[in-house]
């Protein structure tokens, strides 16, 4: 694996104007850390107060902290939440050395949150930030209070070929002008981005400006779901194309030992966009119950 990068200096200045039209979108953040790690350095944002038990945020795909935009006001009330953009990917994290695999995005992810000196630790994922919450709690789980999957890729089911068919497609330089929009409107069950949304901006963005390096994410065993050892709440997206939902609900339900899982059956892959309220009032739901 190499090192991700931007495609060229104008390809760098195109994505921070849509990163940076994102962020004004969001809530002004409470504070901005740097955080080193052996493979480059990360960059956190905090929203809400400094007291009570922490939530940390992971983005799907090229998603950014910008991802997180209709969630941070509920989530961040009483509590304070952190996000980070992904190393590997586009945003204001810098990757310096290769991931190579599931054991490096783990100690990154470890570092990371070593550095920012969080434990007890609530942590969030969607989509690619999914798997790597989940391959994270399985390698080093002592900072963890819980674990929120929101139809992660790669864990509770596998990727199904007409998915990975259709995303090497999407990303040919030749057809990805239209085959990327394409790609995003297969995923969201048909419909398009609202007209100026910031975060289809910043995703689009990072798609197209940015080389990614981080590793394909290595299917989540059955043993390894086993080995989990926090309270875990699974949201499947019952349109989703990232694997079968029935069958990854019905694998979270057997295979996780303290689990919620549950099927939200009108929900495509972009669950936590499609409907921020209920997923806000489920993950504090979830949080209170561990808590409490």
């Amino acid at each position: 694996m190499g090192i991700g990068t931007y495609h060229s200096p104008q390809a760098h200045a195109a994505f921070d104007a849509a990163y940076d039209a994102g962020m004004r979108a969001l809530p002004e953040p409470a504070a901005t850390h740097d955080v080193p790690t052996r493979f480059g350095t990360a960059r956190v944002y905090r929203f809400g107060p400094l007291g009570g038990a922490p939530l940390a945020l992971l983005p799907g795909r090229a998603a950014t902290s910008v991802m997180w935009r209709p969630h941070l006001p509920a989530l961040a009330e009483h509590r304070p939440v952190y996000t980070l953009d992904l190393l590997g990917e586009p945003g204001r994290s810098t990757q310096t050395t290769p991931l190579r695999d599931a054991a490096d995005q783990a100690a990154w992810l470890e570092a990371t949150l070593a550095g920012l000196g969080l434990d007890g630790v609530h942590l969030v994922g969607h989509s690619f930030g999914g798997w790597l919450a989940c391959n994270y709690a399985v390698r080093a789980p002592a900072r963890l209070a819980s674990l929120t999957l929101l139809d992660p890729v790669n864990t509770l089911g596998r990727f199904p070929l007409g998915l990975l068919l259709r995303s090497a497609l999407a990303a040919l330089p030749v057809i990805s002008h239209w085959g990327r929009p394409a790609f995003f409107r297969w995923i969201n069950g048909g419909a398009a981005a609202p007209p100026n949304d910031p975060v289809a901006a910043v995703i689009e963005a990072g798609m197209r400006d940015y080389q990614m390096a981080t590793p394909m994410p290595a299917f989540i065993t059955d043993d390894q779901l086993r080995s989990l050892t926090v309270p875990v709440l699974a949201l499947v997206a019952g349109r989703s194309v990232m694997h079968d939902p029935q069958a990854a609900h019905a694998r979270a339900q057997v295979q996780i030992p303290d689990v919620q899982a549950e099927l939200w059956p009108t929900a495509t892959h972009s669950l936590p966009s499609e409907s921020p309220a209920e997923t806000n009032a489920r993950i504090l739901r979830f949080i209170d119950g561990v808590t409490a």
